[in-house]
C-alpha cells in the first residue's frame, strides 16, 4: 500500500480497478469462492464496506471516506502479500444464499454436493418426508450436514470429522443456523465412531488430491488445513475406506454421495465392479458419485 494509492484512489470504481491490477499482477489462484480477480476483488470490497456483495454497480461512483479507502487498501495488499484465500480475511464463505462462518482450522466450503442438495437432486432419490436420518463425513465446517437439515426437516445429521479445531468451527454454523437438537457433531475417524447407527443418506466430500497435486497446490491452498486435502499417493485412501464401510451404515433404501473431484478414471479403475452414477454439476465434468446400498460391497 502507497500513499500515493491512497490520495489518488477516490471511488469504488478506483478501487476496484486497482485491486484487479494488483491481483492479475501478484498472478493470485482462485477456486475459493470466485474464479477470477474481478469477482473476487468486488467480493472483497463489497464485504469490507458492509455492502450487499451482489450488488456493485448502484455503489461504482459513490466516493469513499479517507478511513474507508485505507482499511481497502489494506485488504487488498493482505490478499497479494499472504495471499490468503478471500473467505479466510472476510472469515464467511458462501454456499447458494446461505453463508458459513469459516477459517484457517477447516478448508474453504465449495463442495459440489451442496449445490446438488439445494437443487433437490439427493431429494429426487430420497422423498424428504420419509428420510430421518442423515450422515455427513469429513464434514469440516459442517456446511452439507446443515444443508441436508434444511433439505430434510424431519430428520436428524450426524456431521463426523477427525478434527477437534474443525468441529469448533461446524459448532459455530451449527449454533448459527439454530439446528442444535438436529445436527450432532461426532468426532470420529470416518465410521469408527458411529456403532450401528443407519442412514437414508450418506454424503461426503473427503480429502482427494492425490501427493502430486498436493506438491504442485498454489499458495492459497496452502493455507487450508492439510489433512482436509490429502488423499494419499492417487488420492483415494478416504475413499477406498468410505466404500468399504459404507454398506454397513446405510439403511436398506440408503444410498451414498461421495465427491472425488477430477478423479472419476482413477475411481473406475479402482472399482471396476461398481456401477457408479455420475452426477452432473454447474462444474461440468463429474465430480461426485452416488452408490445405492445394494450395490455397494458387503
Amino acid at each position: 500500500m502507497t500513499t500515493a494509492a491512497a490520495d489518488t484512489l477516490k471511488t469504488l470504481r478506483d478501487l476496484l480497478r486497482y485491486a484487479v491490477t494488483r491481483f492479475e499482477q501478484a498472478q493470485l489462484a482462485y477456486g475459493h469462492g470466485n474464479q477470477n480477480a474481478y469477482d473476487e476483488a468486488a467480493y472483497l470490497l463489497l464485504h469490507c464496506l458492509h455492502l450487499p456483495i451482489d450488488r456493485l454497480d448502484p455503489f461504482l461512483d459513490a466516493r469513499l471516506l479517507p478511513d474507508e479507502i485505507t482499511a481497502l487498501l489494506q485488504v487488498i495488499d493482505r490478499r497479494v502479500t499472504e495471499r490468503l484465500p478471500a473467505a479466510y480475511i472476510t472469515r464467511e464463505a458462501w454456499l447458494g444464499d446461505y453463508r458459513f462462518y469459516v477459517d484457517e482450522r477447516v478448508i474453504v466450503p465449495r463442495s459440489h454436493i451442496a449445490e446438488l442438495i439445494l437443487q433437490g437432486v439427493t431429494s429426487s432419490h430420497q422423498d424428504p418426508e420419509f428420510v430421518s436420518r442423515c450422515l455427513d463425513l469429513c464434514t469440516g465446517s459442517g456446511c452439507l450436514a446443515i444443508l441436508l437439515a434444511l433439505a430434510y426437516p424431519d430428520a436428524t445429521v450426524d456431521a463426523v470429522d477427525l478434527s477437534a479445531q474443525a468441529l469448533e468451527v461446524a459448532r459455530r454454523n451449527v449454533d448459527d443456523y439454530a439446528l442444535q437438537e438436529r445436527v450432532e457433531l461426532v468426532e470420529s475417524d470416518l465410521f469408527a465412531g458411529l456403532g450401528g447407527r443407519q442412514y437414508q443418506i450418506i454424503v461426503s466430500n473427503p480429502p482427494y488430491v492425490d501427493a502430486a497435486e498436493m506438491d504442485a497446490l498454489p499458495q492459497e491452498y496452502r493455507h487450508e488445513p492439510a489433512m482436509a486435502l490429502a488423499g494419499g499417493e492417487d488420492g483415494l485412501d478416504l475413499v477406498r475406506r468410505i466404500l468399504a464401510k459404507a454398506r454397513k451404515h446405510l439403511a436398506p433404501d440408503g444410498i451414498l454421495i461421495v465427491e472425488v473431484g477430477s478423479g472419476r478414471e482413477r475411481v473406475e479403475a479402482a472399482f471396476p465392479t461398481l456401477d457408479f452414477t455420475w452426477l452432473e454439476t454447474s462444474a461440468g465434468g463429474d465430480p461426485v458419485f452416488l452408490l445405492e446400498r445394494d450395490q455397494l460391497p458387503d
